[in-house]
C-alpha cells in the first residue's frame, strides 16, 4: 500500500512528543549502544505543548510563547535567531513566514531554504543584522551550523511543521530524505541544547 493511500483513509491525528521520541529510538536503535541512545533522549520537560490541529501557524506560537515581545527586544545576537521552524519545503517555508506576520510583531524573520537562495548570501545576513524567526529545510540549516553560519546558542524554540501535508499527504517524517536531515540536526546541536534547558521544542 502506498502511504497515501493509507492516510487518505485515517483521519489526521496531531503529533504528540511521543512520536518523535518513538522515532529517535528507531532511528538509533539499530546501530547505537544503549548509553548512547539514553543520550539522546529528549527530557519531557523540553516539550511545549503540541497543535491540537485548531491552530493557525500564529495563534499556536501565541501560545506557547506569550512572552516573545519581550524575548524580540532582548535579542541582539548576530549569526543567531531567538525561533527556529523547520519544515519540509522551500514553498512550505513561505506559506508559514506569510502565516506567523499576524504573531511577530516588528521581528526580521529569515528563509532559510537552498531554492534560489545562496548559503553565503544567507551567512552574510546572519553576520549582518540581527534576525529573531528563522524559517526553513533542515538541510540547509545543518549546513548553516556546520558551516559556522547559524549559532544555536541564542536559540529558546525549534518549531516541526509536524502535522502539515504535501498534496501526496506526506508529512515531514514520511519523506525520508527531510526526516533523515532533521533527525541529524537535532542529534548535532539541538537534543543536547534540549537536555541543557536551553532549547523547547514544538510540534506544530
Amino acid at each position: 500500500k502506498k502511504i497515501s493511500d493509507i492516510l487518505q483513509k485515517s483521519a489526521p491525528k496531531p503529533g504528540v512528543p511521543a512520536d518523535l521520541q518513538n522515532l529517535l529510538s528507531q532511528h538509533f536503535g539499530e546501530n547505537r549502544s544503549v548509553i548512547e541512545i539514553e543520550e539522546l533522549k529528549l527530557p519531557d520537560s523540553c516539550f511545549l505543548p503540541a497543535n491540537d490541529l485548531t491552530h493557525s501557524f500564529s495563534s499556536y506560537l501565541k501560545e506557547i510563547c506569550p512572552k516573545w515581545a519581550k524575548l524580540r527586544k532582548n535579542h541582539k545576537e548576530k549569526k543567531s535567531v531567538v525561533m527556529l521552524v523547520i519544515c519540509s519545503s522551500a514553498l512550505r517555508a513561505l506559506e508559514l513566514i506569510k502565516s506567523v506576520a499576524a504573531f511577530k510583531g516588528d521581528c526580521r524573520v529569515l528563509k532559510l531554504f537552498a531554492k534560489h537562495i545562496k548559503i553565503k548570501e544567507q551567512m552574510n545576513m546572519l553576520e549582518k543584522g540581527v534576525f529573531h524567526i528563522g524559517v526553513g529545510t533542515p538541510g540547509r540549516v545543518k549546513a548553516l551550523v556546520e558551516q559556522d553560519g547559524l549559532c544555536l546558542s541564542s536559540t529558546k524554540y525549534m518549531i516541526l511543521d509536524w502535522n502539515w501535508r504535501d498534496q501526496k499527504l506526506r508529512r515531514m517524517m514520511d519523506i525520508p530524505e527531510i526526516k533523515k536531515e532533521t533527525i541529524d540536526l537535532l542529534e548535532m546541536s539541538i537534543i543536547k541544547l534540549c537536555r541543557e534547558g536551553s532549547v523547547k521544542l514544538g510540534l506544530f
